[in-house]
């Protein structure tokens, strides 16, 4: 069945504000990171997205990473409904082939569990897929880029669980020439014609893996800032909707969303939330939420039910609220950085009626009940530090109905 859509998501009219990124080596709003296992850099997948900081779970080397002891897999309090608010993760993952079919299953359990541990109702899969320069035209599976079957099992996994499933393609930027400034939001393809036709067969067979476990939501693209508004997604979204019964989303960066229209012809928008907000450590959680509320006025005022975070995170140290995406600054830990802002954005995302938030981020090889080793894990690392574990519970378990039926935009 047809859904409809957001009518090519322009919201009021906007003030064009200008965006000064301060953190080094950002690139958007994209630091590099570190290969787990390794010191290897690449490109960070959004505001802060690791591919990610020297692993400190269960992912070690590549073929010699053990699977975690079997565990059955619990399952949720109360599965998620349509008008819930959806309580969510981004979980990362960056597949090696030679990790057994056993060791991927036992993986996503131990990520289920933990989830199910937090109260959360839903999770979002990202996984990267890659391009060649700025202006390439083709768009790869490689051989980080989960298969569609292996992707299908995972979702299973978290079905079993009772979790509400999204599939969200990123693409990879290490191939994009960083030093220039390029990242994914300011790609130039040579012909577009020939970029969408390379897109729409990479996205095929995903979509189809998606449909075959029912997932709520496929998230047709992510950050592509220079890529929204093109006639040619129109095209791309009516053929997605033909293999996908569910809500076919668009993720934004929040540099483009504050800054003018949105213009996706999607059901749903998300945003990948990083907003600079210039106060001290000490500052409380309610001059927190009047930092984000002042960011999303610029947009719209009001509620914002068709609104989701599809990505929020901040590191645990000092300094960190002045870029919150920051994600190659180690300066001192403070947990409580970390756990106040959580605590903020749950409250916007709750006086907004937005229809939820995903934390930015646990890596699919990690074990989320370790500890993060503060020597090479990323500041923004979540699982692990009690405090903000139990800002994310308090912000699961809140008494917040969701947006409803509420259609006001």
């Amino acid at each position: 069945m047809k859904r409809a859509r957001l009518p090519m998501l322009a919201v009021l009219p906007v003030t064009v504000i200008s965006l000064v990124v301060a953190a080094p080596f950002v690139v958007g709003d994209h630091p590099l990171q570190w290969s787990s296992g390794s010191l290897t850099p690449h490109l960070v997948l959004d505001g802060s997205e690791p591919t990610h900081p020297g692993g400190t779970g269960s992912g070690t080397d590549a073929g010699t990473a053990a699977a975690p002891e079997h565990t059955e897999t619990a399952k949720v309090d109360k599965e998620w409904k349509k008008g819930m608010p959806q309580w969510g993760v981004q979980l990362y993952w960056e597949d090696n082939p030679e990790h057994s079919l056993e060791y991927v299953e036992k993986q996503a359990r131990l990520h289920a569990n933990y989830l199910v541990g937090l109260h959360a109702n839903s999770i979002s899969v990202s996984f990267p897929f890659f391009t060649g320069t700025k202006s390439s035209t083709k768009i790869t599976a490689g051989t980080k880029t989960p298969t569609p079957e292996r992707l299908a099992r995972v979702l299973a996994i978290f079905h079993e669980a009772g979790l509400r499933t999204t599939v969200r393609p990123l693409m990879d930027e290490r191939s994009l020439d960083i030093a220039d400034g390029n990242w994914r939001g300011n790609i130039a393809p040579s012909s577009r014609d020939a970029w969408f036709a390379s897109y729409e067969k990479f996205l095929t067979p995903y979509l189809e893996a998606a449909q075959g476990e029912k997932a709520a939501t496929f998230v047709i693209g992510t950050e592509l800032n220079s890529m929204e508004g093109d006639d040619r997604w129109s095209a791309l979204v009516d053929r997605a909707e033909k293999e996908f019964t569910g809500e076919v989303a668009y993720d934004a960066n929040w540099d483009n969303y504050v800054s003018g229209p949105i213009s996706m012809p999607v059901s749903h928008l998300g945003i990948d939330a990083y907003f600079p907000v210039k106060v001290d450590d000490d500052a409380s959680v309610d001059t927190l939420v009047n930092g984000w509320d002042d960011w999303l006025d610029k947009k719209a005022t009001g509620t914002l039910p068709k609104i989701t975070i599809a990505e929020a995170g901040i590191g645990a140290m000092n300094g960190a609220y002045h870029s919150p995406g920051n994600f190659y600054a180690k300066r001192a830990v403070n947990l409580r950085v970390q756990a106040n802002w959580y605590t903020a954005v749950c409250r916007v995302v709750q006086e907004r009626k937005m229809s939820g938030v995903y934390w930015w981020s646990i890596y699919f090889d990690d074990n989320p009940n370790d500890k993060p080793d503060d020597k090479v894990a990323s500041r923004l690392d979540f699982a692990g530090r009690p405090l903000s574990e139990k800002a994310i519970k308090s912000c699961f378990t809140s008494d917040y109905a969701g947006p409803g039926t509420d259609t006001a935009s």
